[in-house]
């Protein structure tokens, strides 16, 4: 085969070999992607040394063959059996070198590894050590791959330019050339399989449309392939009929996906081919309209078009035996009901499709189903077989080669997330090189919502402002999935603005279900995160709607994952409503979710809330961490509430026990009598016992009359004492509150310790008592909430 537009490659090949001719060897690496004529280049090498005299050895690298038996074979062949069969085993360096040396012992040689890169990195890591040995000797290596391996010298082909590509496949019709041009991307091993298929045309084909319908696209999803795009625009722009006209408009509709700003384009154009395949009454551009339809309105807006669309597909293809098309429509139905919320349906449908895939052998069928089985695990809070599922994704996708198995596993490190923050950093750094690559897809969203999660609010923050002015008018397959990161960020933040605006733009998706990549990724109910926003945007009335809604969504459906933390974000709200006792029961919900589950995340957010004792009716409410607890309403606990709502502070004792601040003792020198006095210390006395039977009783009405008794003879004795601006000195009264007030304390604390025996163990190390007292928590110790 003649390698047109290669003349360059070729001289440096053949002055490779004549100086291998001379004993001076070297490496040389030819790198390109498939069909750029990689293994014509090794062919040509193979000839040129066997013109010259070299003792030529080939081998080719096999994709899911050992990685080092490439090279087994090329010594095997040299007569080097002991070297070929040291690296059987993961050989050292030693064992390695010898390899290199028994390839360039004797004779003049060339060897020829073909798709080197495809035996895997094990393959290559051979390279180095050959090439080290090359330096002086009589053998030369020439080497293809795909991607440059960094050493040798290396040699990229480039794709051949419109003339060139003309003479390699003689095609000399200017518009056919041009169209087969952007078809193969300059690659001669493209364009002469399109050649080929061209060839068969009738006269009354186009070859340009043909091609436009043909050409393979050479990108990965939600990229643009801009020379399959410019071709498709050409062939829309040529007078057709009305089937392949469609068929050129719906394909063009669906590579529109990778364009984000394309999404009213993509209608206008599924639209029309639609129409013109209805009226051509042609099956082939109806089946590709509906389909197309399906990439081409990939938006939350549009799931009941894509419903309805896939529901068509399947009867169309069912009717004419096409059990791939009618499985691929069964799938779009299970992605578009779990959009919709209708997870039993959706459920249905997946078991549905995983029957027919499994009957037709489908393995790529096959690691779709098992992907969302993981997907389902993890919505389950089954995390251990959602991770389980993604290592057996991993390990079939790379048996069967199949392109989006490392997409695919994500769904393990997702459920891995509820579990174990130190996933989040590596999530973050595999997550901006993606962002910088497709800035109209919002990764950088992704990106942001990490950050806010591990505390750099400052760099999510700059995220959010610059990306929700263009979310907010955007739309596409991972749009609603962005916005509830963006949710993410700004309750996170309190940014009540962004939370206002992002209300707004969720709002239309109360009742979906969140997911992303096909449903590989389930986030939970849009009215999760709508109760998210409605809360830190001050709706605190429409939060608790949307909450109770989520709630029983996720009842309804199994979603034990978000149930759990909906009810932690519940519990917040209800506590900032005022209804502790609310709060305190969605709480203990969430954290009896989260211990069974394993969800250690979402266990440390728990734990590190705040505290609170608040009143509630005629008892008090306890809250913290995970302990919850009802009391009869007591003197202590008021003591305890006012210390805690003064941590650091001081306060007399005698203020606790008259019930405010800036109360002294009296000092020694009396106004009052000394009867007087007498009367006034034995009724004090007396009102202590009483109150210490009352708080043992539970009986507050009681109490509250005998403290406010016990206050007014506080008042009185002093405004008798201490006049005139004279020095105090202790006074009984201090000592009496000094120890009338420890009592109480600790009698509260021992009727805290039966109900909540972990705060009790804190309170004890916390509280001073004395004639001053005191609330000191250690520096970790909890925040309350007063």
């Amino acid at each position: 085969m003649e390698l047109v537009g290669r003349d360059r490659e070729k001289a440096e090949i053949c002055e490779l070999l004549d100086r291998t001719a001379a004993g001076e060897g070297r490496l040389l690496v030819v790198v390109g992607p498939a069909g750029a004529g990689k293994t014509a280049l090794a062919e040509y090498a193979a000839a040129q040394g066997k013109s010259r005299g070299l003792e030529v050895v080939r081998a080719a690298g096999v994709r899911g063959q050992p990685a080092r038996l490439v090279w087994m074979q090329v010594l095997e062949d040299l007569g080097a059996a002991d070297a070929a069969r040291a690296l059987l085993v993961e050989p050292a360096v030693a064992e390695l070198d010898a390899a290199a040396r028994a390839l360039i012992r004797g004779t003049r040689r060339l060897v020829v590894l073909d798709d080197l890169d495809a035996a895997g990195a094990e393959a290559l890591a051979v390279l180095p050590v050959v090439a080290g040995r090359l330096a002086g000797s009589g053998t030369a290596v020439v080497v293809t791959v795909t991607e440059p391996p960094g050493v040798g010298r290396e040699m990229s082909l480039r794709s051949l330019t419109e003339e060139q590509l003309g003479t390699a496949v003689a095609e000399h019709r200017p518009a056919v050339r041009h169209a087969l041009w952007l078809a193969s991307r300059g690659l001669p091993g493209p364009a002469r399989e399109l050649a080929v298929e061209l060839a068969g045309l009738t006269d009354q084909d186009d070859p340009v449309v043909e091609l436009a319908l043909r050409a393979p696209s050479q990108t990965a999803f939600l990229d643009v392939d801009p020379n399959l795009l410019s071709l498709l625009e050409e062939a829309a722009a040529r007078p057709a009929d009305d089937a392949p006209r469609s068929r050129v408009l719906a394909r063009l509709a669906r590579e529109l996906l990778g364009d984000a700003t394309a999404a009213n384009r993509r209608r206008a154009l599924v639209d029309e081919a639609l129409d013109l395949a209805r009226r051509s009454g042609d099956w082939q551009a109806l089946v590709e309209a509906l389909g197309a339809r399906l990439y081409a309105l990939w938006d939350p807006s549009a799931a009941h078009d894509r419903l309805v669309a896939a529901a068509e597909l399947v009867g169309l293809a069912r009717r004419a035996g096409d059990g791939e098309r009618e499985r691929d429509a069964m799938f779009w139905r299970f992605v578009a009901l779990m959009e919709l919320g209708r997870v039993s349906e959706a459920e249905t449908e997946l078991s549905a499709y995983q029957r027919a895939a499994e009957r037709a052998g489908d393995s790529s069928g096959r690691i779709m189903v098992m992907a969302r089985h993981a997907m389902l695990a993890t919505m389950r809070g089954r995390f251990d077989e959602a991770e389980r599922l993604a290592a057996e994704i991993a390990e079939y996708g790379r048996r069967i080669g199949h392109p989006d198995t490392q997409n695919l596993t994500g769904v393990g490190s997702w459920s891995q997330r509820f579990r174990n923050k130190a996933v989040w950093p590596r999530a973050l750094e595999m997550l901006r090189p993606i962002a910088r690559r497709r800035p109209g897809h919002f990764f950088d969203a992704d990106v942001a919502e990490i950050e806010v999660m591990l505390g750099h609010t400052a760099e999510a923050a700059a995220t959010l402002e610059r990306l929700l002015p263009k979310v907010l008018v955007a739309s596409g397959p991972r749009w609603l999935s962005v916005v509830v990161e963006l949710t993410t960020v700004a309750t996170q933040l309190g940014d009540a603005t962004a939370a206002e605006q992002l209300y707004g733009a969720l709002l239309p998706y109360e009742g979906r279900l969140v997911i992303r990549a096909g449903a590989v990724i389930e986030f939970g109910p849009a009215s999760h995160y709508l109760g998210m926003l409605a809360a830190t945007a001050g709706r605190l009335a429409d939060a608790g709607a949307h909450f109770e809604r989520a709630i029983a969504f996720e009842e309804q459906t199994g979603g034990l994952t978000m149930l759990a933390i909906t009810s932690a974000a519940y519990a917040d709200l209800l506590d900032q409503i005022g209804e502790p006792e609310r709060a305190a029961t969605a709480r203990t919900r969430a954290r009896t979710l989260a211990e069974r589950l394993g969800m250690a995340v979402l266990l440390e957010q728990l734990d590190s809330g705040a505290w609170s004792l608040r009143q509630d009716g005629d008892d008090w409410l306890l809250v913290a961490g995970a302990e919850t607890a009802r009391l009869r309403d007591s003197r202590g606990l008021r003591y305890l509430r006012a210390l805690v709502a003064a941590s650091g502070q001081d306060i007399p004792a005698l203020d606790l026990a008259a019930g405010g601040a800036g109360v002294a003792g009296s000092g020694a020198a009396a106004i009052l009598d000394t009867a007087a006095r007498t009367a006034y210390r034995r009724r004090i006395e007396q009102i202590d016992a009483d109150l210490e039977s009352a708080d043992r009783a539970g009986a507050a009405d009681r109490a509250t009359g005998l403290e406010a008794e016990r206050s007014a003879i506080i008042a009185e004795l002093q405004q008798a004492t201490g006049l005139g601006g004279r020095q105090r000195r202790q006074s009984d009264d201090a000592e009496r509150a000094r120890v009338n007030v420890t009592r109480t304390l600790r009698l509260a604390i021992e009727k805290i310790e039966a109900v909540a025996p972990l705060t009790a163990v804190h309170l004890r190390a916390s509280v001073r008592t004395g004639r001053v007292c005191r609330y000191e928590p250690g520096p970790d110790g909890p925040s309350w909430v007063t």
